[in-house]
């Protein structure tokens, strides 16, 4: 072999070499792709109040339990409006004159009927005929205490909706009501709790189908909102457990497994999910296993990495938590506390 052949033969090895570097580099720096596997049948979110679209996955299985009662109004957390009908009516008149939207600002107020069969608080429900009915308007949310602009807007709405059905509406006191609602805020604001955990990528960014892939590994079915995963709970129609969140961007993207994240991020809204149902062990469960699969880093919103020993003091706190919303009468996972706390 000349000399000549030799570094020609040389510099072909050196392009090569850097050519499968360059391919290499290129190839880490692609987000991780869901692995192709056998066909599942996809779940969704269920939506409140509805029956499961489809099965569960193999692991793990949740068990599933009766659809909840809907919520009726309840005088810890509602300004109740007592409405004396003259007569009976059906439960289709009291949905026709209904208003079309049942909300005063931000709080929601309902209507219910003394169902003159059974002798129960129900709503309204063609078929069924009402001796007495009742509205209440909601004290406190998130939003804040109901104000006296959102108080009049009810009072309007509920005498307007009394004269339709020929009733008269005894209506509490604006004054009264504002002070109540603004004590239960005052109470619970305090109480509400939402666990943010954020997973980040400890070096290649993800695709969302990978995220959604290694989630579903934990029973997380898609959610109603894009990049929005859910570990549904055991009561049938009520809020997930757990929402696993990505951004809904790349989410959206025309080439979801093309677009890139680099964060997710686990949360639990403690007051939606009673205590029995260990929420509290799933979401560390769920974090440190994620944190494991997807190769990151759980942390707070501070940005520090969190430990055992925070998990174990957030445990303990949690406890506390719990005691306090009892002796409140609005256990986590009640229908007041899920109401209150939304």
């Amino acid at each position: 072999m000349t000399l000549t052949t030799a570094l020609a033969l040389a510099g072909l090895l050196l392009l090569l070499a850097l050519g499968l570097h360059g391919w290499w580099q290129t190839r880490r720096a692609q987000p991780r792709k869901a692995v192709p596997g056998p066909a599942t049948t996809e779940r969704v979110e269920p939506a409140l109040g509805a029956a499961e679209v489809t099965a569960a996955p193999p692991e793990p299985t949740a068990l599933r339990m009766a659809p909840r009662r809907v919520p009726r109004l309840d005088a810890l957390i509602d300004a109740i409006v007592p409405l004396a009908l003259e007569a009976p009516i059906s439960g289709e008149m009291a949905l026709a004159h209904l208003p079309p939207t049942r909300r005063a600002g931000s709080k929601p107020f309902y209507v219910e009927g003394l169902d003159a069969e059974s002798g129960q608080w129900e709503p309204c429900t063609p078929g069924h005929r009402y001796g007495e009915l009742q509205a209440g308007v909601q004290l406190a949310s998130r939003s804040g205490a109901l104000n006296e602009i959102e108080y009049s807007e009810f009072v309007q709405k509920v005498e307007t909706f009394a004269e339709a059905v020929g009733a008269s509406a005894d209506v509490p006191d604006m004054l009264e009501v504002v002070a109540r609602a603004r004590e239960l805020d005052g109470l619970t604001g305090p109480l509400d709790a939402q666990l943010t955990v954020t997973l980040r990528s400890n070096g290649v960014a993800w695709s969302v189908g990978y995220v959604q892939q290694v989630a579903a590994r934990l029973g997380f079915v898609t959610g109603a909102v894009p990049g929005r995963m859910v570990l549904p709970a055991a009561e049938e129609g009520a809020p997930p457990m757990l929402v696993l969140s990505v951004d809904p961007q790349a989410a959206l993207a025309e080439e979801p497994q093309a677009a890139a994240v680099r964060e997710c991020v686990l949360v639990l809204d403690v007051p939606q999910t009673p205590e029995s149902a260990e929420p509290f062990p799933a979401f560390h469960r769920a974090a440190t296993t994620l944190a494991d699969d997807l190769d990151a880093t759980a942390i707070d919103d501070q940005g520090q990495p969190i430990t055992l020993h925070a998990y174990a003091a957030i445990g303990h706190e949690l406890q506390q938590l719990y005691r306090q919303l009892e002796a409140l009468d609005l256990a986590a996972g009640s229908a007041a506390s899920r109401r209150l706390f939304s």
